[in-house]
Order: structure tokens, then sequence, then C-alpha cells
């Protein structure tokens, strides 16, 4: 092949192997502006999303380092209390008792909890604070009323066994 190729250069006049070396010159020339040019531009762009990156990588340390802190905590002990009344006591705290038609325990880790009417946007933090205490809601039965942001509510809360 090698030999192929140097009997075709070989056969060309010195003028056409002249011009053949410019134009192989100048395609190699432009080529290589190209790249450069290509280059330029990438990296513009990502200086320009440097940043907006490092600022990204450090919202990612800071919440490794929170992930890792609140591992570090001890678990919050579950409360001993009889659950029926602990509710009752976070219900009457967050201004729902009012709202409370039933509360029933049909066991000793398990309450029902119904709600004739209440404010589902004072519901919510309710619930939020009975699974920080490590009673999980298992069921709940949403139903809104014609006042707007009031429900009725049936929901079954159980306690979270020590592991």
């Amino acid at each position: 092949m090698k030999a192929r190729l140097r009997m075709v250069w070989e056969s060309r006049s010195p003028r056409d192997r002249v011009l053949i070396a410019i134009l192989a010159a100048v395609v190699v020339a432009m080529l290589c502006l190209w790249l450069a040019q290509s280059a330029q531009r990438a990296r513009t762009q990502l200086g320009a999303s440097l940043p907006v990156l490092r600022a990204q990588a450090n919202r990612l340390d800071q919440d490794a380092t929170e992930v890792e802190r609140v591992r570090a905590l001890p678990a919050p002990p579950a409360a001993q209390t009889d659950l029926r009344t602990l509710v009752q006591a976070r219900a009457e705290s967050a201004g729902l008792s009012r709202a409370m038609v039933r509360i029933d325990a049909p066991d000793p880790n398990q309450v029902q909890v119904v709600f004739g009417a209440v404010a589902f946007t004072e519901w919510l933090p309710w619930v939020a604070s009975l699974q920080a205490e490590r009673i999980r809601m298992d069921t709940a039965r949403i139903e809104a009323l014609s006042t707007a942001g009031m429900v009725g509510i049936t929901a079954t809360f159980t306690r979270s066994k020590p592991q």
C-alpha cells in the first residue's frame, strides 16, 4: 500500500505535488482553527456554568453534613403514656379537640380519630407533630366539605414499636 501511494505521488508533476501539499496544509490549518474555536466556545460555556456547579456542590456538602448530624442524634424515645391520651392531648394543644367527634383505641398501640369539620391546614401540622413522636398514620379518609379548606377526616394512628 505504501509503495502504491509513493508511486501515485511520484507520478504527479512537481507543480501538482506543490499544489496538493499547499491544499493539504490549508485543510489542516482550517481544521486546527475549527477545533480551536470549538474548544474556546466550550470553555466559555463551561466557565459560565462553573459558579452554579460550585454552589450546587457546596449545597450537597452542607446537606451531607446535616444528614450526618441528624443520623448521629439519638432517636427520640417513644412516649410511654397511653396512646389515646397522648393523641387527645396533642389535639387539644393544637386546638383541634373542638372538631374531634370520636377517638377510639382498639388496642394500646392503635387509635382511630374522627374529625367532623377541621381545617386541613391545621390538621397537617398536627399529624406532623404526631409523627415526630413516632406515631404514624396508617390510614386516612379525607372528605372535602362545602366550606373551603374544611374537611372531614377519619384516621388511624399507630405507635411505632421500639427497635
